[in-house]
């Protein structure tokens, strides 16, 4: 029997509680950030809208119950933020404290996608980063604090309903914008949100939409049974000073989901997307228990459980597509669970690398990875048949909301390009999780035994757990937990507040922001909110409140850090912040004589896509290059564990020092006065061979430079250890880092 090849998209759509336990926030309203509001008109609804134009196309949506509880809250009119209470006070009320926050933060939105194409958001946005927010305080009239408001919430509605009248004119308007105006907007925020659900509900009774839910809070459930979970992966973690083993809050956060799903879907719930698609031996006997059917993880997990290391080729495509493509069996106690697990690197660039390519072609690459897996099957089976033999499953799993601001037309033409040409053909089949089991049970099983214990973060808990600040933020919730455990009257149903301050502590988000390797401008609201549901807790059972409680966890950025994720920068030589804002950066220091050029180049910025390498090198305001910086930029780097040829720097009077006198495979040259570049590669004669070179450079208020991966032809999950230069007519002059090399890990 012949088999198209069947692709199953799971898009999880969340947001931790961003509704305090306690009282009113600063400026209005329990919400102390406006994410639940904005993305519900931006990518919650206009997801499945597009896709209900395409009935043929089936996906799978997961809708975390603590997301659905804030939408419902801003549907109907309960939820107040202070971005929203800001935007509906009339500005002559506006104290500086405001007017300062409204500088602050009314600008967080993609600057390409959102703030740039407008024009009058870009004039604000030009004044304060060449004046300074001091100079807007100072100068702004109530209509530019108008304008901002009214623009920090426009662009925040999808394209898809950009045609809407009100919208329409909105965007036209540009300028002037009145209270009335906001007033306004604001309804048109409520109008959209409130059709999320139903919407939902409608295209699962129609079939095309498996919705799925997660535990309550999106608590780290491995964790929540023990702490210790995190040194399957990690022998050598080091943990909280208290070890954390409250297994019995796992089937409350169930059981609380799947009554959640039912009251607002009319049926139960199958499928399960475990937080993070953490998971371990433990929690699957509850999960079963419960009744779902079938959960979902990340092919790390599958590697460590069946001691296999997925191998991709130049191209990223796994070698053995047999052990990825299909769903598996777990038999548990409580009875038999079915797993998928999603393919990384196509979900990744999904999620991280689409954005920065055309979105047609980023579409056809798209088709043609799948088109790839399907031709190496058909290679792999027994009688090399030119049909499917088997039914495969593709899974491809990631967060529905926080790509698309990086899109063009927010994702709309990259989806739409993808969506109607699998439209037109029949060897690709988007189905849902549920009816390709329901068509095809598994027929492999996992021992439920060596399932691993890991999540989606490179198949181990480090995300959450390990790091000094996470471990003392466990140590928190650790003695909460044993406080409201001394005191059994205080159930569910005599004292909920207590229970429902547990449950939203124990959410994931918290442990993700404190310590390395994250970071965010809201990094100190994430912490005031957990220790606020802590507060609240105490609060609740009448107990004193622990004074360590009042006093916040996060610490200050480190001068020099890992890259968080993936980025895409746009390479104009202007640094954008929010382009570089997950990369790696290196302060440079005064060893080794380095202080002159830290005053010339204070910091370099590095990080990848699945495309690119990044480099970002900050230069002092005013320099002239060729007279105080040196004309030429080198940047070396070789491969670690990968076989090949190395030949020293090819540049006169290098020092003998680590790691200048280190050997390396590539060497990139710039010409910085000309911005021209030149690739080469170590060879067997101890001579550099050139090779064909498509980087990009730009030169302005820094450099900026972007290397493909696919010059250099290498495999992905390797590492390039780097080393940049700056010479004048090939004799060296300076080196940084000036003590270590930077790694940046290939995907």
């Amino acid at each position: 029997m012949s088999h198209p090849l069947y692709v199953a998209f799971i898009w999880h759509q969340h947001q931790p509680l961003y509704k305090s336990s306690l009282s009113l926030s600063d400026f209005g309203g329990q919400y102390r950030l406006p994410w639940v509001r904005l993305h519900g008109t931006k990518d919650y609804l206009d997801l499945v809208l597009l896709l209900a134009k395409y009935p043929n196309l089936h996906q799978t949506v997961n809708l975390v119950p603590s997301l659905i509880l804030q939408l419902e809250d801003y549907a109907n009119g309960k939820a107040i933020d202070p971005y929203l209470a800001l935007t509906l006070t009339p500005c002559e009320e506006l104290e500086t404290h405001h007017r300062q926050f409204i500088i602050d933060h009314f600008f967080s939105a993609n600057h390409h996608r959102q703030i740039s194409p407008h024009e009058r958001y870009q004039q604000l946005y030009e004044q304060k980063q060449d004046r300074g927010g001091q100079w807007c305080l100072e100068h702004w009239q109530n209509q530019d604090y108008s304008d901002l408001m009214a623009w920090h919430n426009l662009v925040w509605f999808d394209p898809l309903f950009w045609d809407d009248p009100q919208i329409s004119r909105w965007l036209a308007q540009g300028k002037d914008f009145t209270l009335d105006d906001r007033q306004q907007i604001y309804q048109k925020q409520r109008e959209i949100i409130q059709k999320i659900i139903p919407q939902h509900r409608q295209m699962q009774a129609d079939g095309q939409l498996e919705i799925t839910t997660s535990p309550y809070t999106h608590p780290i459930l491995p964790l929540l049974a023990d702490s210790k979970a995190g040194r399957v992966a990690l022998p050598t973690m080091e943990l909280p000073q208290q070890n954390f083993q409250w297994e019995e809050d796992i089937p409350r956060h169930l059981k609380r989901a799947w009554n959640f799903y039912y009251d607002r879907f009319g049926q139960i719930p199958k499928g399960l997307w475990p937080s993070e698609q953490s998971v371990s031996p433990t929690i699957l006997p509850h999960i079963a228990h419960q009744g779902f059917k079938w959960l979902c993880s990340d092919e790390a997990v599958l590697g460590w459980s069946l001691r296999h290391f997925f191998h991709r080729d130049e191209l990223g495509n796994v070698d053995q597509p047999e052990y990825l493509y299909r769903p598996y069996r777990l038999t548990t106690e409580q009875g038999d669970l079915n797993i998928v697990f999603r393919d990384h690197r196509l979900s990744d660039l999904i999620g991280f690398s689409y954005s920065n390519m055309d979105p047609v072609k980023a579409a056809t690459d798209l088709i043609s990875h799948l088109e790839a897996i399907a031709r190496k099957l058909k290679q792999n089976q027994e009688y090399n048949e030119q049909i499917l033999e088997n039914p495969w499953l593709v899974t491809i799993a990631l967060d529905g909301e926080n790509c698309w601001e990086f899109y063009e037309q927010d994702g709309r033409t990259f989806l739409e390009s993808f969506y109607s040409r699998l439209s037109h053909q029949s060897q690709i089949q988007l189905v849902t999780v549920s009816e390709f089991l329901e068509q095809f049970p598994p027929t492999e099983t996992i021992d439920s035994r060596k399932l691993h214990s890991g999540s989606w973060i490179d198949g181990n808990f480090t995300t959450w757990i390990g790091d000094p600040i996470k471990n003392k933020a466990w140590d928190y919730l650790a003695t909460a937990r044993q406080m409201l455990a001394k005191h059994p009257e205080a159930t569910e149903e005599s004292n909920p507040q207590a229970w429902e301050a547990l449950y939203a502590a124990e959410g994931s988000d918290w442990f993700w922001w404190y310590g390395e390797p994250h970071y965010s401008d809201h990094g100190h609201i994430f912490d005031q909110l957990f220790r606020e549901h802590l507060i609240a807790l105490y609060q609740a059972l009448n107990e004193p409140v622990p004074d360590h409680l009042y006093q916040s966890l996060s610490s200050p950025q480190k001068a020099n850090y890992n890259p968080e994720n993936f980025i895409h920068p746009t390479i104009d030589g202007q640094g954008n912040v929010e382009d570089w804002l997950l990369a790696g950066k290196i302060k440079n220091g005064a060893t080794r004589g380095t202080m002159h050029q830290a005053k010339l180049i204070p910091n370099i910025f590095y990080g990848c896509d699945h495309r690119h390498f990044y480099l970002r090198f900050d230069l002092k305001q005013g320099i002239k290059i060729g007279k105080e910086l040196p004309s030429e930029l080198h940047i070396v780097w070789y491969y670690q564990d990968r076989p090949g040829h190395n030949n020293a720097i090819p540049l006169s009077k290098i020092p003998n020092q680590e790691p200048l006198n280190y050997y390396y495979r590539h060497h990139l040259g710039i010409n910085l006065l000309t911005q021209t570049c030149w690739l080469q590669e170590a060879e067997d004669d101890f001579h550099w061979h050139d090779r064909y070179c498509s980087a990009q450079i730009a030169i302005d208020r820094c450099i900026e430079i972007a290397v493909p991966w696919s010059d250099l032809h290498v495999d992905p999950d390797g590492e390039i250890h780097l080393l940049s230069l700056f010479a004048e007519e090939g004799q060296y002059q300076e080196s940084y880092p000036d003590d270590r090399l930077i790694i940046i890990k290939i995907p």
